[in-house]
């Protein structure tokens, strides 16, 4: 047997789908004709975002049926009422659709797209199609220890372990001293905690969260970001970045921070998302931090390598 995997619909195909197939389809199962109800795109839009969440459109056809039935049940007793010469036309729009469907389902993470310290837009990848994450990162009094709360799984807290070595190793290039973690204890949270968070794609994220909230340099808020870090600063390829992308492009994101192995995945992005968004392709943090900090960061001198420091009081002694 042979696994072939394919991706799910973006909301603008899956818009198309429902105005060309699926609501008259249902219109003409509850009898319902153009004359008594008409679901507009805004309506659409609300039942794709916050009453379904698949990568098909198979619970989008049910909740559309859900409507016509609803609306046909008004209809009749309407004309039971004698009443159904005064029913207007119902136009279906996202205040209709929770006043017909009731509370939404689901809700999106969002963002306040303000520059913050310690806080940077993820992206992240699901069953039901992509996700924004924001990842905030706290510092405090202590002994150097790292906290990782929001209900993460083995990987993301791997990758925060590497990302904070990562730190620790070039702590002079971040304006640091050597020693910075021994007084201090950091917190790096993931919000809805209730909702499991695993996948090797966070790293540079919270890398990133983690150098502004010890610089103190604010983050930009109208970017996203997604990739792996490994102890060199590297940035590793990720998977799911046309799914990501879409989440992205639905939150009103325009510019992305993306590995430069990811560049071949480029033709399966939609061509809208590749031309309304700005996707910097990068290899390495030095490159994420210089686009995604609000300003550069001031490094400290060197220091000294001790064993340097050893030879050289060596050759003193000698001299002497």
């Amino acid at each position: 047997m042979e696994v072939i995997r394919l991706s799910g619909y973006t909301e603008l195909e899956k818009l198309e789908i429902a105005k060309k197939f699926l609501v008259q389809k249902r219109m003409k199962e509850t009898g319902l004709g153009d004359k008594q109800i008409e679901i507009t795109d805004d309506g659409l839009r609300a039942l794709i975002e916050y009453y379904t969440r698949e990568a098909g459109v198979r619970n989008l056809e049910r909740e559309v049926g859900n409507l016509c039935r609803k609306v046909a049940r008004r209809i009749v007793n309407a004309q039971s009422d004698k009443k159904a010469g005064e029913l207007p036309k119902i136009v279906i729009d996202s205040a209709a659709v929770t006043e017909f469907l009731g509370p939404q389902k689901f809700r999106d993470l969002r963002t306040d797209r303000k520059n913050e310290v310690g806080a940077v837009t993820g992206l992240a990848w699901t069953e039901d199609g992509g996700q924004i994450l924001t990842t905030e990162a706290t510092t405090m009094e202590g002994r150097g220890k790292l906290t990782t709360t929001g209900k993460l799984g083995e990987v993301m807290q791997e990758s925060a372990q590497a990302a904070m070595s990562y730190l620790r190793s070039r702590a002079h290039v971040f304006g640091l001293p050597r020693d910075f973690y021994r007084h201090l204890d950091i917190h790096v949270h993931v919000p809805e905690g209730a909702i499991p968070k695993d996948g090797p794609s966070a790293g540079i994220t919270i890398a990133t969260s983690l150098v502004s909230a010890l610089t103190g340099i604010p983050v930009r808020g109208d970017l996203c970001m997604t990739g792996e870090i490994t102890l060199r600063g590297k940035v590793l390829a990720i998977g799911g970045l046309k799914e990501k992308l879409m989440a992205a492009h639905r939150h009103g994101i325009r510019e992305a921070i993306l590995p430069k192995d990811n560049e071949k995945d480029l033709p399966d992005i939609p061509e809208l998302i590749r031309n309304e968004m700005k996707l910097n392709f990068v290899e390495s943090m030095d490159q994420v931090l210089k686009i995604a900090l609000e300003r550069e960061i001031v490094a400290l001198p060197m220091p000294a390598n001790p064993v340097e420091i050893a030879q050289r009081a060596a050759e003193e002694n000698l001299t002497h």
